[in-house]
């Protein structure tokens, strides 16, 4: 892979955001249509509160920016249910992908997007389908983050969970040697990023003292792209001729699908660096038994469980595993 050629000054630049609610959630189609009587994507699902996760996504992360810098990716299949729940957002800021590729396209669209806004832009990136019980320490990581990108932009900060168990639906960072940080604090580079890997593998990472990735990263925009176009230059260059020339609409259903962690995130672990995110209480709620353990460590009863069958799957044999 050649080496990025973009010099850029070791400033703090405009802060933006960037939330991924383009998925289409078909794991948890049978829960959301429990709950609210259809199979809508689980980020649009009001499961623990009186808020759906991206609801609670958009509100945990107000104090970083304003909706003017915030943005949201969405499918355009999804844009009543996203409407009815960023009625704060300017119309703007609302990117409607025709259509889910995987994350490569989603984040790649997003970015293009944002480049042509703001080219200096450091930008943070939010999953809209994760659980984060501890929303104050969750803002100081990501500030702590964002330190680590104004020091080094050329670096991809991302938030390491410490594991509870190995999880083979997750992905993992081996932390290498520290990151000098002139304002304090630890941020590591990364010696290794593994997309879900095998149970026996996930054992080894977290017996060496892996991390799970939570997908919340921060980085200078200029930086990712240059990234991308070294690693994936046909998929880069393609989708920047389309937006350039207009017809990206028109062509997106026939980009490759690429997934940003597994085909892109493993390939750059030396351009990584890693910030351990410490009791922020987080789940990436990706299946029921992930949201269901987040109910059991709440001592709450889910909505879709009657209390005396929820006290006997609670009290059952895979409580042991449920954090």
């Amino acid at each position: 892979m050649r080496q990025a050629t973009i010099e850029m000054p070791r400033e703090r630049s405009a802060r933006w955001a960037l939330v991924l609610a383009g998925g289409d959630g078909t794991r948890l189609q049978e829960l959301t249509r429990l709950i609210v009587g259809a199979p809508i994507p689980k980020q649009y699902c009001r499961i623990q509160s009186g808020q759906s996760l991206l609801e609670a996504t958009v509100s945990r992360i107000a104090p970083l920016v304003s909706t003017a810098r915030m943005l949201v990716i969405v499918n355009n299949d999804h844009l009543r249910l996203a409407r009815e729940q960023l009625g704060g957002l300017p119309a703007e800021n609302m990117l409607v992908q025709p259509y889910n590729r995987d994350t490569g396209p989603g984040i790649l669209f997003a970015l293009l997007e944002l480049a042509r806004r703001d080219p200096a832009a450091t930008v943070a990136v939010f999953p809209s389908d994760h659980y984060v019980g501890n929303p104050q320490s969750f803002l100081a990581h990501v500030e702590r983050a964002t330190s680590v990108v104004d020091e080094y932009p050329e670096r991809i900060a991302l938030l390491g969970i410490r594991p509870d168990w190995a999880d083979p639906g997750l992905g993992y960072i081996e932390p290498g040697t520290p990151l000098p940080l002139r304002r304090g604090g630890n941020a590591f580079r990364v010696s290794m990023f593994r997309e879900k890997p095998s149970v026996q593998a996930a054992a080894q990472i977290v017996r060496s003292g892996g991390l799970w990735n939570s997908f919340v990263m921060v980085f200078r925009v200029a930086r990712m792209l240059d990234l991308i176009a070294a690693v994936r230059p046909a998929d880069y260059f393609t989708m920047r001729r389309f937006a350039e020339a207009g017809t990206l609409n028109r062509n997106y259903g026939h980009l490759e699908r690429w997934n940003f962690s597994a085909d892109f995130l493993g390939h750059i672990a030396e351009h990584l660096a890693v910030v351990e995110a410490d009791r922020v209480g987080w789940s990436d709620w990706g299946t029921r038994e992930a949201i269901e353990r987040t109910f059991v460590a709440l001592n709450q009863v889910p909505p879709w469980h009657s209390v005396m069958s929820w006290t006997r799957t609670a009290q059952g044999p895979n409580v042991t595993s449920w954090r």
